[in-house]
């Protein structure tokens, strides 16, 4: 009997649970990606929900994890169809009796899971969680209603009660646990899109995959030392080094929190710790907030009065929204922030919290046709990350202070010259 690894939102060899346990049980381990063509169909709002950007990083991330896991005697099947298509198919070829995977909890991901474990009943499955920094099982809180409001408050607890994992590793397979593999990776274009270059002026010229993750950290911690003013910069808006630019591949899974976490501790040790090397883990808790945000409260993360059923005048205006996405507002700062987008999929913190500001805040406008076009294009886009920063830029999520930028003034404070202006708006 065979082990099957289920890769989602997990594309590393280093630090997976879900790898690393199938690894530790009798029997051959085999891993299996489905591009799943719901992921590139067109939602209501009649865009993509993943764009172009998104689907090359993801493509040459797949391709760097079938070459990570054949260097450990690990064969990776490959479809692009949806997995319930696809797994009843290879648990019955291979002999599977586990199948290893990482542990959702949103529903897209658990309505597969269903049909799933509907269709098939002669399989045991293993799901772990590991998109965390603090693990469920260690946070501070008896049950998840209790998960604190306030960030801040969520924050202290966790650092001052709860220790960071170790990560874990996996040996190499013998080279019996090698299958006869006939399943291809797609190009682009089978997914619906056209071969693209990368605009020039983009602030994320990265690829893909676990070696560049591991890379951009070798480069931004130990050979620049970024991370020494990671804070002082991190509200720029030009060049790929004022921020870290590890979004993406923590976001489908390529690195861990706690690889870089512990990261930042080996760099602390070795280079200097300060307020900006504290400030890069302070982000990483951010985004396990906004795990757990979701995890408690379900499906209201999508819905219009968010988690605290804020009752606002939502519009939505279709001339409105195409003026915003095409950056063809009366805000030059905001046009700017939503070109770049356009162009390359990727816009800075600093854009991100101006753009929703604007039309959530100023235009009054339906926050979740923006938080879908988001998705649809962000090369890091993240469900829980995505979402969880939308309510709270729309006044109906976890900033207590329900804040409104003035988006002029913003200009002046990060772009007082216009030099970034000058770049997208040609």
């Amino acid at each position: 009997m065979n082990n099957l690894v289920w890769f989602r939102n997990n594309l590393r060899v280093d630090d997976n649970i879900a790898l690393s346990e199938a690894c530790k049980s009798s029997g051959k381990t085999i891993g299996i990606y489905c591009f799943d063509p719901r992921c590139f169909a067109k939602t209501t709002y009649e865009f993509k929900k993943t764009e172009k950007f998104r689907a090359k990083f993801l493509l040459e991330t797949i391709s760097e994890l079938k070459e990570n896991l054949l260097q450990k005697n690990i064969s990776l099947l490959i479809y692009f169809d949806k997995p319930e298509n696809v797994l009843e198919k290879v648990i019955d070829e291979h002999d599977i009796s586990i199948v290893f995977t990482q542990k959702e909890w949103t529903n897209e991901e658990t309505d597969v899971n269903k049909n799933i474990k509907n269709q098939i009943s002669t399989v045991t499955f293993k799901e772990y969680y590991d998109q965390f920094l603090f693990h469920p099982e260690d946070i501070p809180f008896e049950n998840l209603k209790d998960l604190p409001q306030v960030f801040t408050v969520f924050r202290k607890e966790c650092e001052k009660k709860v220790a960071i994992r170790k990560t874990n590793s996996i040996s190499s397979k013998s080279k019996e646990n090698n299958i006869d593999n006939k399943t291809s990776i797609p190009h682009l274009t089978d997914l619906g899109f056209e071969e693209f270059d990368v605009d020039q002026n983009t602030t994320f010229p990265f690829k893909g995959g676990e070696n560049q993750a591991l890379k951009r950290i070798e480069n931004y911690f130990f050979e620049t030392q970024n991370l020494s003013k990671y804070k002082q910069t991190r509200n720029g808006l030009i060049g790929s080094n004022y921020s870290s630019k590890l979004s993406a591949w923590l976001a489908n899974g390529s690195v861990s929190a706690k690889t870089i976490y512990w990261k930042v501790k080996q760099y602390e040790e070795q280079v200097e710790a300060n307020e900006d090397t504290y400030w890069l883990i302070f982000e990483l808790i951010w985004r396990d907030y906004f795990k757990y945000v979701s995890m408690k409260f379900g499906n209201k993360i999508f819905q219009i009065d968010g988690i605290l059923n804020n009752k606002y005048d939502w519009k939505f205006n279709k001339k409105a929204f195409d003026q915003w996405i095409s950056g063809n507002t009366n805000e030059p700062f905001v046009n700017a922030n939503m070109i770049e987008l356009a162009k390359t999929g990727f816009m800075s913190n600093r854009g991100r919290q101006n753009v929703a500001s604007f039309w959530a805040k100023e235009q009054q406008q339906d926050w979740r046709i923006a938080a879908a076009y988001f998705e649809s294009i962000l090369i890091d886009y993240d469900v829980h990350s995505n979402y969880g920063n939308w309510i709270y830029n729309a006044g109906v999520g976890n900033d207590p202070r329900d804040r409104k930028f003035n988006i002029k003034r913003q200009a002046e404070m990060y772009d007082g010259k216009g030099e970034y202006q000058k770049i997208w708006l040609k």
